[in-house]
C-alpha cells in the first residue's frame, strides 16, 4: 500500500514537472528575433547607439550592462525587476547586498527615454536590457548575436528575492551548477557564461579572503591561487580600502578567452572562477575555451540567448513600464 502511495506521488510529481517545463517552453516560444520590426523598427538601433556612446566614454560599462542582464534574469526571471528603485515601503533588488555594485542604470534610462519618444508604450525594459547586453559584448569584441524579443516587464522587485538566486563569489562547482540548474541552465552553460568575467572588474572585498585565509598556506593564502598573483593583488588591495581590480588582468576590456587562460594559470580572481578547474568536467571546458576562442564566442552567444529566456513574461503577462525605475 505504501509503495502504491509512493508510486502515485512520484507519478504526480512527474506530471507537475512536465507541466512546468511545457509552460516554460511555451513562454520562450513567444520570444522571436525581429519582434519590434513593425511596431518599433528603431528600437534596436537606438539601443546600439546609446550603448556605443556609453562604452566609448567608459569601456567598463560594457561589463556593467552585461552584468545587469545577468542579475535581472537570475532573480524573478528576465523581467527588468533589477531596474526598479526602492520606495519608502520596499527595498528593491538593486539595493540588495549582491547588487549594490551594479552600474549602467543611467544608460538604460537614456535608452528608454529615446525609445518611448520613438514608440510610446511598445518596448519593454526587459528587452532593452537583453539588447544592451548583446551590444556590450559585441563592442568589447565578442560575437554580435541575434536576440529574440517579446519580454514584458514585471512589477515586483524585492531585495529579499536575491537570496540564494545569485551565485556567490565563493561558490564551488556543485553550488554553481545547482543555481544555474534552478534557472534551467546546464553546467556547460554555467561554464561558458562564467566567461563574462573576461571583462569588467571586482571589488577587493569579493576575493580578499583568498589573500589571507588562515590555515591554507604558510602565508595564509589560497593555495589554488598563483603566489605571484596573490602578491600583485595584495598590492592592489590595501588594508582598509575596497578598490576595483580587473577580472582579467591581461585584457580587462576585451571580450576574449583571457578569462579561461587566467583560470588555467591559477589566476582566476574569484574563488568561484578558479573552482572551475577543480572539477574534471568543467576543467575540460575551461581548457577547450582557452585554446579555441571561436568555440567560446559561439557557445557564449548561444548561452546568452538561453539565459535570456529564463522566467520571461510574454503575451498578456506583465506590462510595458514607461519608466524602468518605477514598478
Amino acid at each position: 500500500m505504501a509503495a502504491q502511495r509512493r508510486g502515485g506521488a512520484m507519478a504526480y510529481l512527474r506530471v507537475v514537472v512536465s507541466a512546468v517545463l511545457l509552460m516554460a517552453t511555451g513562454l520562450r516560444a513567444q520570444l522571436r528575433v525581429g519582434f519590434y520590426d513593425n511596431s518599433c523598427p528603431a528600437a534596436e538601433i537606438i539601443v546600439q547607439q546609446e550603448v556605443s556612446r556609453a562604452v566609448a566614454a567608459n569601456p567598463g560599462l560594457a561589463a556593467g550592462l552585461l552584468r545587469l542582464h545577468f542579475h535581472d534574469c537570475f532573480v524573478r526571471g528576465c523581467d527588468a525587476s533589477v531596474l526598479i528603485d526602492s520606495t519608502k515601503g520596499n527595498t528593491a533588488e538593486k539595493d540588495a547586498g549582491p547588487n549594490t555594485s551594479l552600474r549602467g542604470f543611467e544608460v538604460i534610462d537614456r535608452i528608454k527615454a529615446r525609445v518611448e519618444q520613438a514608440c510610446f508604450g511598445v518596448v519593454s525594459c526587459a528587452d532593452i536590457l537583453a539588447f544592451a547586453a548583446r551590444d556590450s559584448v559585441a563592442l568589447a569584441g565578442g560575437n554580435a548575436y541575434q536576440v529574440p524579443a517579446g519580454r514584458r516587464d514585471g512589477g515586483v522587485s524585492r531585495a529579499s528575492d536575491t537570496n540564494g538566486n545569485l551565485p556567490s563569489p565563493t561558490a564551488n562547482v556543485a553550488q554553481l551548477t545547482q543555481i544555474f540548474g534552478s534557472k534551467g541552465l546546464t553546467q556547460k552553460e554555467m561554464v561558458v557564461l562564467s566567461g563574462a568575467h573576461t571583462i569588467g572588474s571586482s571589488h577587493c572585498s569579493s576575493f580578499s579572503s583568498r589573500l589571507s585565509r588562515a590555515g591554507t598556506t604558510a602565508g595564509g593564502q589560497d593555495p589554488t591561487m598563483d603566489p605571484a598573483y596573490v602578491a600583485q593583488l595584495a598590492r592592489q588591495c590595501p588594508q582598509g580600502g575596497d578598490p576595483l581590480v580587473p577580472m582579467d588582468a591581461v585584457s580587462p576590456n576585451a571580450f576574449d578567452e583571457g578569462f579561461y587562460k587566467g583560470v588555467m594559470a591559477n589566476r582566476g580572481l574569484l574563488s568561484s572562477d578558479q573552482a572551475l578547474l577543480s572539477d574534471k568536467n568543467t576543467a575540460v571546458q575551461v581548457v577547450t575555451y582557452a585554446n579555441d576562442p571561436a568555440t567560446f564566442q559561439a557557445d557564449f552567444a548561444a548561452a546568452m540567448v538561453s539565459m535570456g529566456t529564463v522566467g520571461v513574461l510574454t503575451g498578456s503577462s506583465g506590462k510595458i513600464r514607461a519608466n524602468c525605475r518605477v514598478a
